[in-house]
């Protein structure tokens, strides 16, 4: 049997990059408090010259990781794509290596909707659909579109509402 690719052309909100931004920085504010703090650490307990070193490489890696951040927002929002037909749930992730998931919805077993202080935040929600091996997130919907998204997959897959 041979399956049609349907190329997914949903696309995420325009504010997932505000919540992923948000998520970043606070991501980064909790890692630089953890190198500042082991920064005073060294100078308190004269650790060998090679911690510090080892210290001095977490600060670049760090900055590095702040400036791909900025890009890898921008990347993420612009190469997600989601798409469903009665059949198949189509996810497109990834702009350096993208990734294509077919899901058949027979093979569904649970659907949901989930929001976190952020998302709640921008009005949107993430759903999360599971099945035998692995759970699928298709991550800032606003939230009307997502419940939609959610009724649909459960409605095809025969599977029951679980969060309404």
């Amino acid at each position: 049997m041979e399956v049609m690719m349907e190329p997914p052309l949903q696309r995420l909100s325009k504010d997932s990059i505000k919540v992923w931004v948000w998520k970043e920085a606070i991501e980064n504010i909790v890692g630089s408090a953890v190198l500042v703090l082991l920064f005073i650490l060294d100078r308190l307990f004269s650790w060998p010259v090679w911690a510090g070193w080892i210290l001095y490489g977490l600060v670049g890696l760090t900055a590095v990781g702040m400036i791909w951040a900025v890009f890898r927002m921008n990347l993420l929002h612009k190469h997600w794509r989601y798409g469903m037909n009665a059949d198949f749930l189509y996810i497109k992730s990834g702009a350096l290596k993208e990734e294509y998931k077919v899901i058949p919805m027979t093979k569904v077993q649970s659907v949901s909707t989930s929001e976190g202080p952020l998302l709640k935040k921008y009005e949107l929600s993430s759903v999360e659909v599971s099945t035998i091996g692995r759970m699928h997130v298709i991550p800032a919907l606003p939230k009307a579109d997502a419940q939609k998204l959610r009724r649909q997959i459960a409605l095809y897959s025969n599977v029951e509402v679980e969060d309404e």
